[in-house]
């Protein structure tokens, strides 16, 4: 029996979200197109200009803006930041230290806290689940 390789391929919203960049920033011919593994895979290892432009400066996707705020996406929408930033946007959003976002930083902090806590705690009980 042969086996046919067939080429993978996934919407342009994909790509943009398995490469950390906003769709809507992404050339025409990206946003147009699809997209096979192997040209994500050559995305990834060797990033056009416009990608690395794109990761550098923004605008960000919100996942990438909640980890470089370090909130989560939840935190981001509670804080009335509902579209995307550029780095310049996140880093004086860091400067200025709004409520919000100290507040949401701290939860996100308890949440780590208590995550590493269960982990912690089921390694020593051998991973029973009790």
């Amino acid at each position: 029996m042969t086996q046919h390789q067939s080429t993978q391929t996934m919407k342009p919203a994909t790509a943009a979200k398995k490469l950390g960049v906003y769709l809507e920033a992404t050339p025409a011919e990206f946003r147009e197109g699809v997209v096979s593994r192997a040209e994500l895979n050559a995305l990834q290892t060797d990033p056009p200009q416009w990608l690395r432009d794109l990761r550098r400066d923004g605008p960000h996707p919100r996942p990438v803006v909640a980890a470089k705020l370090g909130v989560s996406i939840s935190g981001l929408a509670r804080g009335g930041v509902t579209e995307p930033l550029t780095t310049e946007q996140i880093e004086a959003l860091k400067e200025e230290r709004p409520e919000w976002l100290e507040r949401e930083r701290a939860t996100q902090a308890e949440v780590r806290k208590e995550a590493a806590r269960l982990k912690k705690r089921e390694r020593e009980s051998g991973g029973s689940g009790d």
